[in-house]
């Protein structure tokens, strides 16, 4: 009983934190038009926020491996509504996202706000137009994050990678780099029915759960770049195949070292 009215409390409080933090930074977008002026100007803004939601939520982060250079596609496995946070405190990255995200409160405004690229699965042609969205973000300097398995999942295995994201890579030759995430918990708590974010769970109330939860570690495994091949199934399944291998290494090795997140929970971007 006592430990329940702990976590509770934890969860309400790191809650208002994150409420505080996400009130802040969208204060920061509307009044600094510099946080506006460009795509990478969002992914910084989007950058700072991220470190600052993650230390409102009590996770710290670590890396393995080399980080991706700048103007890259980054091929990640998908396990959480954290991932969009550890994957943009680490490094200025756009995401593609399914269009229902768009329309979410508070998190769609912020996926908008940051230049997030949006793609209707369910539409065929949908991606070749989102494709012309890519461009730009290579041309920045930045990193566009593509979670090809298509949905979230509760960690055991990666599914098969979609192909169809790929194409503008492969036209365009951008190098992609594969890349894992994984998170680790005290004993006695879970990373499948705590940490993913699978199935017919509800945001919500998954969200007040994993807030209460005395500390998340978050663990990120960087690949080498692969040059694209001429088939986008063929580099799909090469991607599989290296994703899996860094997440299977992530999973059985022992928690990395945290990299420091911020203390300070007002994400104000240094750039002007």
């Amino acid at each position: 009983m006592l430990s329940r009215f702990i976590h509770n409390l934890r969860s309400l409080r790191r809650l208002s934190a994150l409420a505080w933090v996400l009130t802040i930074a969208a204060t920061s977008l509307a009044f600094r038009p510099a946080h506006r002026r460009s795509l990478a100007a969002r992914a910084r803004w989007l950058q700072t926020t991220c470190r600052s939601a993650l230390r409102a939520l009590g996770v710290s982060y670590a890396a393995t491996g080399h980080p991706p250079v700048t103007g890259t596609v980054l091929a990640v496995n998908h396990l959480s509504y954290l991932d969009i946070l550890v994957l943009g405190a680490t490094t200025p990255t756009v995401f593609v996202a399914k269009s229902e995200v768009r329309s979410w409160p508070v998190f769609g405004w912020f996926a908008r706000m940051a230049g997030t690229c949006f793609v209707d699965r369910e539409r065929r042609g949908d991606v070749a137009r989102v494709s012309h969205e890519f461009a730009p973000v290579l041309d920045s300097g930045l990193r566009l994050v593509l979670f090809l398995e298509g949905t979230s999942t509760d960690g055991q295995k990666v599914l098969p990678f979609k192909s169809s994201l790929l194409e503008p890579a492969i036209e365009a030759r951008w190098p992609v780099v594969p890349a894992a995430v994984s998170y680790s918990v005290p004993s006695g708590y879970s990373i499948v029915e705590e940490v993913c974010w699978w199935g017919d769970m509800t945001f919500s109330p998954h969200l007040f759960n994993l807030a209460g939860l005395p500390r998340i570690q978050a663990q990120i495994a960087w690949g080498e770049p692969m040059p694209p091949t001429k088939d986008r199934k063929i580099l799909a399944s090469a991607l599989h195949h290296r994703v899996t291998q860094l997440h299977e290494s992530l999973k059985s090795s022992a928690p990395l070292p945290p990299t420091a997140v911020p203390t300070d929970l007002t994400p104000v971007l240094a750039q002007s």
